[in-house]
C-alpha cells in the first residue's frame, strides 16, 4: 500500500509532468468513419463489475489511490468563503489521521488531486491552499450551460488564470455538436486553449445532452485535436452525467489519439460518482483500456464532492470492521 501512494504522490507533487497536448490541424479524416455500436459498448461495461472484484488490503490501496485523483468540487449556488475553506481543508487532509495511522499511511502526504470551484471563489481557495501543491481548477466559459459569447468565454478564462487557477474546466457550445459543426467547435476550443496559457484545460462535453455515442466520439476527437489536455464527461448539472458506457467511448478515443500522436490526453468523469464501488469500477476500466500509465492525477481525475466521504467510510470499515455513520465523515 505504501508503494502505491509513494508513486502516486510523486506525480501529484510535480504538478502535471505529462507533455502538453498541442493538438492537430483540423481534419475530419480522423473521425469521419466513426460509427459506435451502442449494444457492444453497453455489453462491454455490463460485464465489467461482475468480472472484476478488489478486496481487503488491495481495495484499501486502490481507494487511497482514488483519493489522490479526486477534483474535490463545490459548485453550488450558495457557496460561501466558509464552504470553500472547509473544502480546501478536506483536500489537504482527506482521511482522518486515526484511519491513516491504522493503515500505516500517516506519512504519505495524501491529498486530493485538485480543488474545483467557481471563478469568484478562487481567491479563497488560493488563501486556504497556500503552501501546498494542490492546484485550483476553475469552471469557466459560462458554466454550466456555456450560453455566452466566445469573447466572454475567453475573457472569463483569462481572468481565472490571472486569479490563480492552474486548471480550467471549460464547457463547449453543445449546439455545435448537435448540429455537427465540427470546424466551429474546433476553433472555439482552440481559442479557449490559447487563453488558458500555461493552465491545463479540461474540456467538458456534457455527454448527457449528446444523443449518440457516435457524436460523443467525434466531439472527443475534435476536443483533443484542438489541444485539450483532458476531456471530461459532464458539468454535474445535466440530468445524466458520467456513465461507464460513455467513459468507454471517450477513453477509446483517447487511446486512438495516443496511438496516432504519442500524446496522452487525460480523462475526467464527473457527476453522479458518489460511492467507493463506483470509483473502483472506473479505475478498473481505465487500467484495462488505457493501462497503468493513466492511473495517476496527471491523466485521470474524478469530478466529485460526496465520493470522498464514502471512500473514507469504506477505509474506516477496513481498519475497524464496522461501518460508521455518514455524519462522521465531513464530505459524505
Amino acid at each position: 500500500m505504501e508503494k502505491v501512494l509513494e508513486k502516486n504522490h510523486k506525480k501529484v507533487n510535480q504538478n502535471h509532468t505529462e507533455e502538453r497536448n498541442e493538438g492537430l490541424p483540423f481534419n475530419t479524416k480522423y473521425f469521419d468513419a466513426i460509427n459506435i455500436n451502442r449494444s457492444a459498448i453497453e455489453r462491454r461495461v455490463g460485464t465489467l463489475t461482475g468480472r472484476r472484484s478488489v478486496k481487503k488490503e488491495f481495495q484499501a490501496a486502490w481507494l487511497l489511490k482514488a483519493i489522490s485523483m479526486i477534483d474535490l468540487t463545490t459548485l453550488a449556488g450558495d457557496d460561501t468563503r466558509g464552504n470553500v475553506l472547509r473544502l480546501c481543508e478536506k483536500a489537504k487532509h482527506p482521511v482522518r489521521e486515526d484511519i491513516l495511522q491504522k493503515l500505516g499511511m500517516q506519512d504519505a502526504n495524501l491529498t486530493t488531486g485538485a480543488v474545483c470551484v467557481y471563478h469568484n471563489l478562487i481567491p479563497y481557495s488560493k488563501e486556504a491552499l497556500k503552501g501546498t501543491n494542490i492546484p485550483i481548477a476553475a469552471v469557466s466559459t459560462g458554466f454550466p450551460a456555456g450560453k455566452i459569447s466566445l469573447e466572454e468565454k475567453i475573457t472569463e478564462i483569462k481572468k481565472s488564470v490571472a486569479a490563480g487557477a492552474k486548471e480550467i474546466d471549460i464547457v463547449i457550445s453543445r449546439d455545435l455538436v448537435l448540429e455537427s459543426k465540427w470546424k466551429e467547435l474546433y476553433e472555439e476550443i482552440k481559442l479557449c486553449r490559447q487563453a488558458c496559457g500555461d493552465a491545463h484545460m479540461k474540456t467538458i462535453l456534457a455527454t448527457g445532452e449528446i444523443p449518440t455515442y457516435t457524436k460523443v466520439a467525434k466531439a472527443s476527437w475534435v476536443a483533443m485535436m484542438a489541444g485539450s489536455d483532458f476531456i471530461k464527461t459532464s458539468t454535474g448539472k445535466e440530468s445524466v452525467n458520467a456513465t461507464l458506457a460513455v467513459s468507454l467511448v471517450m477513453i477509446r478515443c483517447i487511446r486512438e489519439y495516443y496511438e496516432l500522436t504519442g500524446v496522452k490526453v487525460g480523462y475526467k468523469p464527473a457527476g453522479g460518482i458518489q460511492k467507493a464501488k463506483q470509483a473502483l469500477d472506473y479505475l478498473i476500466l481505465i487500467k484495462e483500456e488505457l493501462g497503468n500509465e493513466w492511473l495517476n492525477p496527471d491523466l485521470f481525475r474524478f469530478g466529485a464532492s460526496s465520493l470522498l466521504g464514502d471512500i473514507e467510510r469504506q477505509l474506516e470499515h477496513y481498519v475497524t470492521g464496522r461501518y460508521s455513520a455518514n455524519f462522521r465523515h465531513p464530505m459524505a
